[in-house]
């Protein structure tokens, strides 16, 4: 199996004059590689999706036709980018990647479709940022694996087909409600990814430390887990922190104790929760009682990106109970105020109304 990214592409040829550069960007991408499960045997969590694609993946094979075009969706750092690599893997398939952003012309979009072979896998990802002409590229190419091409100028302007070989098209998006219809239509197989569980993501922990060679113990890698927001990328980075902690304070070896330090440390609180959480949390309660507040009010107020909030933030601030989205705005919830001793009178009045 072959991985070529674009990005990754871009960011070598840029660090060739920066040994510093070079070194930082080596080391991430081979963490990046050493960690990445290659197949679905490596590949924890997302256990009712693996079972689907697993079916898929031998039907096709069996059929000896191309796996149909599949879209994944949900939150960041669930594993959307491994898990087309290990798609490709069990395919037996080569890989390319690219981001969505990177295709703005269409002879990107053009260039890359007519470099793939016979089913080869083409994962794109930030799908929700294709600009329409991309878009429509893809269409025919998509159905029926051919590409709509013009020739000349004025009255010798000639529309041609040109074929293409049969691949498979994997999308990833955090906002499959930002997908146009038609594009969402053309995948055969469309799944959401779930944030994992304290139990999926100790195991995750366990795996990374023994592929890094990190001393760790079961209720060490509990604490990691209780505290990595359902996200496997984030669980992976917290490792390498509390590493560090734990060779400089702890001889090495990771228990509970010393996780719990460590993160402290680096201001995560026992619900997962960094200080961007806390300030916004802290916004809604003591700037606007409780809320509900409009996004765009609460994005200047904290200083961030409106996409960052519904991207980064929300998702997992909702799904713990923390917060909710209103046609108004958003707003603490009870339990909320529960879990972080807000006792102002007007905040709960206006909260169990």
């Amino acid at each position: 199996m072959t991985i070529i990214s674009d990005d990754d592409n871009k960011k070598f040829k840029h660090a060739k004059n920066e040994d510093t550069s070079s070194k930082e960007i080596s080391y991430d991408m081979s963490f990046e590689t050493n960690i990445r499960p290659k197949c679905f045997n490596d590949y924890i969590g997302q256990t009712g999706l693996k079972s689907t694609l697993k079916i898929s993946i031998e039907a096709s094979k069996k059929r000896e036709l191309p796996l149909d075009h599949i879209l994944f969706y949900g939150p960041p750092g669930l594993g959307k980018t491994t898990l087309a690599s290990v798609i490709a893997a069990e395919m037996n398939s080569n890989i390319k990647i690219t981001s969505a952003p990177s295709l703005e012309r269409p002879r990107d979009i053009i260039g890359i479709l007519m470099s793939l072979k016979s089913g080869d896998i083409l994962f794109i990802d930030e799908i929700h940022r294709l600009n329409k002409i991309s878009e429509e590229i893809l269409y025919p190419a998509m159905e029926d694996f051919y590409l709509d091409m013009t020739t000349g100028k004025s009255q010798t302007l000639k529309s041609i087909r040109i074929p293409i070989p049969k691949f498979t098209l994997i999308g990833a998006t955090t906002k499959a409600g930002s997908l146009s219809g038609p594009l969402r239509d053309r995948f055969g197989i469309i799944h959401r990814l779930e944030f994992y569980t304290d139990e999926e993501l100790t195991k995750v922990i366990k795996r990374t430390a023994g592929i890094l060679n990190i001393e760790i113990n079961e209720e060490g890698a509990k604490s990691i887990a209780k505290r990595s927001r359902g996200t496997p990328r984030i669980a992976n980075r917290l490792v390498k922190r509390v590493r560090d902690y734990a060779i400089v304070e702890a001889d090495g070896l990771i228990d509970s104790k010393t996780a719990e330090k460590a993160l402290d440390i680096l201001q995560i609180d026992k619900f997962g929760l960094d200080n961007t959480d806390r300030s916004l949390l802290n916004i809604i309660a003591e700037k606007y009682n409780g809320g509900p507040v409009g996004i765009e009010t609460l994005a200047t107020a904290l200083g961030e990106d409106v996409k960052t909030i519904e991207d980064v933030y929300e998702p997992y601030l909702v799904q713990k109970g923390f917060i909710q989205r209103t046609p108004r705005g958003r707003r603490l919830t009870p339990y909320a105020c529960k879990c972080f001793n807000i006792s102002d009178i007007n905040i709960q009045q206006q909260l169990f109304d």
